[in-house]
């Protein structure tokens, strides 16, 4: 045996934990999850045996979604709350690193403040928000009354922003951008730190204040975490399920009416994946979960084209 293959026969060996868990709970289960996204179920098949009595439908659940106007409008609420919660995230997380980069006092204090609440579990984030947006007792309430909004009997808002159809979204958009800003802080605030000092004094001198020096030097030079933040962003927005589980207690929002259908108004992608899941729909459920993972590959193409300086 060569000295060769003898080094990639010792690689192997120190690899093959980690490949055996990579099939076992990677791999197998994705070309599962296809198998199982071509049969068929429905709330009447045996809990005993659930996967037994599958039978085979083709690509029927896929057809099927795809014809399903709930499908398409989780998918434009995912959307909505793209919209909601990535940029809004990425403009808050840049703000504060910028601020945070600075010579001010307790720095330390605030950056460990500001990343705390990532730390925190989803669902707990999630009951907390639910206690400040109630209505009447809630601190939001409460609060706005306060500053002279709204009648001192009675909740400002009727049936509080998670009880509305065109704020529950919104509500919880608030609730995910203000959680993930301080894990975005902190990327932003590595990447700013290690821009060299020489950039910006060679800006000085040619006279470029500061929103100039921003813009073209700062902006420009963070665009590799800004393209990070889209991508992860945008997955995080199509397999969303925890933050509307927690929030709406586990009813997808309040009520919707769009062009006569009667849905819930924040029912998104990763929430309607986990409502056919619960509803024994394993077929339609895995079917599901391929035709996410279509979209977020089309989106972050999108976005890596977009983002991505071009190579001359």
């Amino acid at each position: 045996m060569t000295k060769g293959m003898r080094e990639n026969l010792v690689s192997y060996t120190f690899l093959a934990p980690f490949l055996l868990v990579f099939v076992i709970f990677l791999a197998y289960p994705v070309f599962y999850s296809a198998w199982i996204s071509l049969h068929k179920t429905t709330i009447y098949t045996s809990w005993y045996y659930p996967f037994s009595e599958m039978k085979f439908a083709g690509f029927e659940n896929y057809t099927s979604l795809l014809l399903d106007f709930e499908l398409w409008w989780s998918f434009f609420l995912t959307i909505c709350y793209g919209f909601l919660t990535i940029p809004t995230g990425i403009f808050l997380s840049l703000l504060l690193a910028v601020l945070l980069d600075n010579k001010l006092k307790g720095k330390s204090f605030f950056r460990s403040a500001f990343f705390l609440p990532n730390v925190l579990d989803l669902f707990v984030v999630g009951v907390i928000w639910i206690l400040i947006f109630a209505p009447e007792f809630g601190l939001l309430d409460i609060l706005l009354k306060k500053i002279g909004l709204g009648a001192e009997s009675g909740p400002v808002f009727e049936k509080g922003l998670l009880g509305n159809a065109w704020t529950c979204l919104p509500a919880i958009a608030v609730a995910m951008v203000l959680k993930g800003a301080g894990f975005g802080m902190i990327l932003f605030l590595t990447a700013i730190q290690n821009i060299s000092q020489s950039v910006y004094e060679a800006a000085d001198i040619d006279g470029a204040g500061w929103w100039h020096k921003f813009r073209h030097i700062t902006i420009p030079l963070v665009k590799p975490i800004i393209l990070f933040m889209v991508i992860t962003g945008t997955i995080s927005c199509l397999t969303a399920f925890t933050e509307v589980y927690a929030m709406t207690i586990n009813t997808g929002g309040p009520t919707a009416n769009p062009f006569g259908h009667s849905l819930r108004a924040a029912n998104l992608l990763g929430y309607h994946l986990y409502r056919n899941f619960q509803d024994a729909y394993y077929g339609k459920a895995a079917a599901l979960s391929f035709i996410i993972l279509a979209f977020a590959s089309l989106i972050s193409w999108i976005n890596i084209r977009i983002i991505q300086p071009r190579r001359k």
